[in-house]
């Protein structure tokens, strides 16, 4: 219990919430896709991912690493959109095969086996995310001076 009280315990938390908020976001467009509008499987897998990173980026971003201003291009969203792609990737391979592969069924029940073959694929990936994300993409570093000048009248006087 004393772990999920440390700041890296609140970030774990808090990842958590985004990464389900992620989840249903994606399950929900790939539903709608593959399910109603019976697109093909790595198509409607595209689109979902795709959709579902964007509120991903943001709430990992604000909530889950408290950074606030502009994102760093460099530092931050090429490295995202990288994981992102790399989730895309794999996902959509294992879709797209699993699709395939279970015509046999109802399509009621394939559209149950694309989604959580595309949990599973960003599952693979969760724990790298996070731990890139934490001391990588969003760690503060207190070295590198903010953007802001140390004495704007908020900061006080440096002792």
């Amino acid at each position: 219990m004393e772990q999920a009280r440390s700041p890296t315990g609140q970030k774990l938390i808090k990842y958590s919430a985004v990464s389900v908020i992620s989840v249903i976001v994606n399950v929900v467009l790939l539903g709608v896709t593959y399910g109603i509008l019976q697109w093909d499987a790595g198509p409607a897998n595209i689109f979902a991912v795709g959709v579902s990173a964007i509120p991903s980026y943001y709430l990992n971003r604000a909530w889950a690493w408290g950074k606030r201003g502009r994102s760093h291009l460099l530092k931050e969203v090429i490295p995202f959109w990288a994981l992102a792609f790399l989730g895309l990737v794999i996902s959509t391979i294992a879709v797209h095969e699993v699709g395939n592969n279970i015509k046999q069924y109802h399509h009621a029940v394939q559209t149950l086996i694309v989604a959580a073959t595309n949990i599973a694929a960003f599952g693979l990936l969760w724990v790298a995310k996070f731990i890139i994300f934490n001391e990588l993409m969003f760690k503060h570093h207190p070295e590198v001076l903010d953007d802001e000048p140390a004495l704007d009248g908020r900061a006080g006087i440096p002792g």
